[in-house]
């Protein structure tokens, strides 16, 4: 595939969802019969122990569109998301779970928005998770925006769609993936957020509990502060030579 002829980048982090990819994947091409192409889906294994690199395999064979990166070892989320974003070819760059929580029918309305903002990401409206992860999300959403003055109502939903300018200003580092729309912002993008649909867990138990996230969340939380607190602002202009 040329690389210069890639409209659509689709980036898919997996880690052990064998069970879900064979349907996330009648979904995405149903999805992708409808938006740009030519496409490429990049699915990111994150040291699956399961059957999961084994399905994208089988895939490639009939599927030219698919490409597989393989972490050497679990790493995590910020990893694969990184791993896949630098590899990306599209104009246009959509990024979503594996573990079909996502709805890969809401990528056409976050790609309709980018004609007029940099970047679009979903607002989970109707959380179809355990209470007290959606307690904490509550509460981390808050916190976050207290921190940050960031106005997003759901900064760690991974279904999101935006322009390759905006990939290449992201800080990759462990934790960014709980933060991206307030680092684009804090780059100078525009970003919205649309209502996406979210669906039950079908299959296993999520990867990323409420003990595994909450203290290196606040961690990172003021990382991102020190951060926003820190970018140079100022204007310039180069001058014509001759007398001023």
């Amino acid at each position: 595939m040329n690389p210069t002829l890639v409209e659509l980048s689709i980036v898919l982090p997996v880690f052990n969802e064998a069970q879900s990819l064979p349907i996330l994947w009648e979904e995405l091409q149903e999805v992708l019969k409808i938006v740009a192409d030519p496409a490429e889906v990049i699915v990111v294994d994150d040291g699956s122990t399961d059957a999961s690199v084994e399905f994208v395999k089988l895939l490639q064979l009939t599927d030219s569109r698919v490409r597989l990166i393989r972490l050497a070892a679990n790493r995590g989320l910020s990893s694969a998301l990184a791993a896949g974003l630098r590899a990306v070819r599209g104009r246009v760059v959509v990024t979503l779970d594996s573990d079909l929580q996502s709805d890969p029918r809401d990528i056409p309305l976050l790609l309709g928005e980018l004609d007029r903002w940099d970047a679009a990401v979903g607002w989970r409206r109707a959380r179809r998770d355990p209470w007290l992860k959606r307690a904490s999300s509550r509460i981390a959403n808050r916190v976050r925006r207290a921190v940050l003055s960031d106005q997003v109502r759901d900064s760690a939903c991974s279904l999101r769609a935006m322009h390759r300018r905006c990939v290449d200003s992201l800080p990759f580092f462990d934790g960014f993936h709980r933060f991206v729309p307030a680092l684009l912002r804090q780059a100078g993008h525009r970003v919205t957020v649309v209502a996406v649909n979210h669906r039950p867990r079908r299959f296993g138990v999520s990867h990323y509990g409420v003990r595994n996230r909450a203290w290196r969340g606040v961690v990172d939380l003021f990382g991102v502060r020190w951060l926003q607190a820190r970018r140079l602002r100022y204007e310039a202009r180069e001058e014509p030579p001759g007398p001023s």
